[in-house]
């Protein structure tokens, strides 16, 4: 049997990583400016989160939620007390899309409609209503055009109030910042608008903090910066620094249902023995405060650089967009400067580090650039 081919890979066979860096079958070093699509949020092969993992997968890997899990309890008051929501409750799944999922399925459970209102460029996953809610007919075959789905533009409030007045709407999914869409920042007032009008019209805010969340934006969510508390949140990618786990934050407005949400693997005794050490790790290395220092450093320096159209971001979630296509821009990095980044479509080069780049290492990354774009 041969593996499925559906990825376009480089050619570079990645087998340790250690802090920000990642090290293929032949020993070369390369710095990490992706983190494995924004998963890796505390480094590479940390030692206390090698250890946390190690010690549970000794004792026990895995039980199924038919039993009780102190770690769950334990990892849902760490995050509650980390991020400034510990009135909520916490549903743990396993991937981004599946959050996604659960949570515009109990949105429609909450307020009986059907609709979703989503925003261009939006990415929220490859399942059937994730798919939906995402801005590419690509990700979505015959099956899943039952799913009854709007897109507007990003920061139109008009556009939104237009729709919600209708009251069809179950739900307004959004991202705290777009990144596969090029990392476009909804605007601050624009988010405060948007929590006013689902507010006024019964209308659930779904925030997807899937790749903006847990610390990337320089705040633990990037929709704390506008101060709205949305009803419904949505993380993965950096819970569980590599090991799949996601979670949903679930407002005080919503009531648990016994068998109305439910998973086999979500909430683990290994992912949860993996998340509760990242929120450690970040706590204690001060990783959100790091992120916002050395993010803002290099928001600064890259709007200097001569030939890139426009630098966006927040925090380290960073968008460098180009008149021209990235494509050898991004190749010459990793062959040539051995630094891994990512794209968001053909004209836009994107950074996702893991949240311990220090500022050595963002200047190191820089000197890189300025060589490929010579």
């Amino acid at each position: 049997m041969e593996f499925f081919d559906v990825y376009p890979r480089f050619q570079v066979n990645v087998v340790k990583g250690k802090g920000c860096y990642v090290y293929d079958d032949k020993g070369q070093e390369y710095l990490d400016l992706y983190g494995g699509h924004a998963v890796i949020s505390v480094g590479h092969a940390h030692p206390a989160y090698v250890k946390a993992i190690s010690d549970q997968v000794a004792k026990l890997g895995f039980y199924s939620n038919s039993v009780i899990n102190t770690l769950q309890d334990d990892l849902s008051h760490l995050l509650g007390k980390t991020c400034g929501y510990e009135d909520y409750s916490l549903f743990l799944v396993n991937s981004g899309a599946e959050s996604n999922e659960n949570a515009i399925k109990l949105a429609s459970f909450h307020n009986g409609r059907k609709k979703v209102l989503a925003f261009h460029k939006s990415f929220h996953g490859r399942t059937t209503a994730a798919a939906r809610v995402t801005d590419n007919p690509n990700y979505s075959p015959a099956a899943y055009m039952g799913f009854d789905v709007a897109f507007v533009d990003l920061n139109d409030i008009e556009a939104v109030r237009k729709e919600l007045a209708t009251g069809e709407y179950s739900s307004v999914i959004i991202e705290g910042i777009q990144g596969v869409g090029g990392i476009q920042v909804p605007q601050d007032q624009f988010m405060r608008d948007l929590r006013e009008e689902c507010t006024k019209t019964g209308t659930v805010l779904i925030l997807d903090e899937i790749q903006s969340g847990y610390g990337r934006s320089g705040k633990f969510f990037a929709h704390q910066y506008a101060g709205i508390k949305p009803d419904l949140i949505c993380v993965a990618k950096g819970i569980g620094n590599g090991l799949p786990m996601s979670g949903l934050l679930v407002s005080p407005i919503f009531k648990a249902v016994a068998g109305q949400l439910g998973t086999t693997f979500g909430g683990n005794h290994l992912a949860c023995a993996a998340a509760i050490s990242v929120l450690n790790i970040m706590n204690e290395e001060k990783l959100v405060e790091n992120a916002a220092e050395v993010g803002a450093y290099l928001l600064s320096e890259l709007k200097g650089f001569k030939g890139i159209k426009e630098v966006r971001g927040r925090g380290l979630m960073i968008g460098m967009e180009f008149e021209q296509p990235i494509k050898e821009i991004r190749s010459n990095l990793l062959y040539e400067q051995k630094v891994f980044t990512g794209v968001a479509g053909q004209y836009t080069i994107r950074l996702l580090p893991p949240l311990c780049l220090t500022k050595a290492q963002a200047s190191d990354f820089l000197e890189r650039f300025q060589k490929v774009l010579k």
